[in-house]
């Protein structure tokens, strides 16, 4: 009988005790502290900033393009192209094109310059011989033509015969100078227009020439600067892609940039809502997608005075920025993922609670403290606000422990 009374009496302490804790709960006034997730109140500089992302590029770089064929072109296969990230120094050849084309028309249009050349020194001969005949033909007809009129000054005593036949000579012979005399010119000018045509074509084979040559020139490609090579896509049949030894280039295509990594930026669209709080000059940490430790910082260095209208609505715009970067890393290069974080406010040296810590109730702001084994809900007064922290004007001290995220665990009432 006394073993069963203790094994009744064994029995009924924990259903005491759970009473007891849930008397404890009900009450509310402290928390166990559990396995809730916590942060210390510290003091720190509060900041409300405004992320804008974009994308990096060099403040110095020079766009490269495919040769602009003088006299026109197609295009043109790479033969040679320096891959992308290898530094360059000035005057390095960074692709070459095939000259194979260019060299075929230089010596095509040599030997039709040197045609015409040849063709040029006959029609130039051709043209003083026909030139010499006329001349003789002409001062024949001036020599008859002026024996004729001598030989009327005989008319007087001369048969009539004779004075009529010496007539109808002056007439003939004069009828014949005076045709010569009108074609002489015209056969002159008619030569001297063969020439000409000649001496045209001659200067388009030497133009065609010229520019054969210069093109071939062209065929390789040099630095103007030291720096970085960026590879830009180009059309590939029915979608874009780097350039690579073997493709086709259409002339003036830009399909490489070399960039001074030494200097970087970040260029970036604002919409409207964001653009009225930035000014030249703030303040700002320019952060990678690609690498999420490396922090750098930087300012704006420059705003558009016009925004650019949304393709959507003619109500929406945006704007460009530029974020200049301060210093330099080796892993920031050009066209990376970024984002610019703008400081709007600071307020240094002041108390910090997490967001996630408050717990908004009937218009009043509390965060449950640690104290002892448990927590504890305690009313706090707040100030500024950004989208992680909030400045505690009373209610908290340093060094606080407060819980992180309390509608996560039951904490009664």
């Amino acid at each position: 009988m006394r073993r069963r009374t203790r094994r009744a009496a064994l029995g009924a302490i924990p259903a005491a005790l759970i009473l007891i804790f849930a008397s404890h709960l009900q009450k509310g006034t402290v928390v166990a502290a559990g396995e809730s997730r916590t942060a210390v109140i510290k003091r720190g500089d509060f900041l409300r900033t405004i992320r804008i992302t974009g994308s990096t590029e060099a403040v110095r770089a020079y766009v490269v393009q495919s040769p602009q064929m003088a006299g026109g072109g197609q295009r043109m296969v790479l033969v040679r192209l320096v891959h992308a990230g290898t530094r360059v120094h000035k005057d390095d050849v960074l692709a070459e094109f095939d000259q194979q084309d260019q060299l075929k028309q230089f010596r095509d249009s040599q030997a039709d310059y040197l045609d015409f050349l040849d063709k040029i020194k006959k029609q130039q001969a051709d043209n003083a011989t026909d030139l010499a005949k006329d001349q003789t033909a002409l001062q024949a007809a001036e020599d008859a033509y002026q024996k004729d009129k001598l030989e009327m000054g005989k008319n007087e005593v001369v048969s009539r015969i004779d004075a009529d036949r010496n007539r109808l000579m002056l007439e003939q012979d004069g009828a014949t100078l005076k045709q010569l005399r009108e074609t002489f010119d015209l056969k002159e000018r008619a030569r001297q227009t063969q020439l000409k045509d000649l001496e045209i074509q001659r200067e388009k084979a030497h133009g065609q020439m010229l520019y054969a040559q210069i093109n071939a020139q062209r065929m390789a490609i040099r630095s103007p600067l030291e720096g970085l090579v960026v590879l830009n896509p180009i059309w590939k049949g029915s979608s874009m892609g780097d350039p690579q030894e073997g493709d086709q280039v259409w002339p003036g295509s830009p399909f490489m940039q070399v960039v001074d990594p030494s200097a970087m930026q970040v260029t970036a669209r604002v919409n409207q809502v964001d653009f009225p709080y930035l000014h030249l000059g703030q303040r700002v940490k320019v952060l990678l997608d690609a690498y999420p430790d490396l922090v750098l910082s930087g300012s704006i260095e420059h705003l558009a005075a016009i925004g650019n209208t949304s393709t959507l609505s003619q109500a929406v715009h945006s704007f460009n920025a530029t974020f200049a970067i301060q210093g330099n890393d080796p892993r920031l290069l050009p066209d990376l993922s970024a984002a610019a974080d703008v400081e709007l406010e600071r307020v240094p040296d002041v108390l910090l609670v997490p967001r996630d810590a408050l717990v908004q109730e009937n218009g009043k702001t509390s965060v449950w403290v640690k104290r002892g084994a448990g927590f504890e809900k305690r009313p706090v007064t707040l100030g500024q606000t950004n989208d992680v922290d909030a400045v505690v004007l009373s209610g908290l001290d340093a060094g606080d422990l407060v819980r992180r995220n309390p509608g996560e665990t039951p904490t009664g009432n």
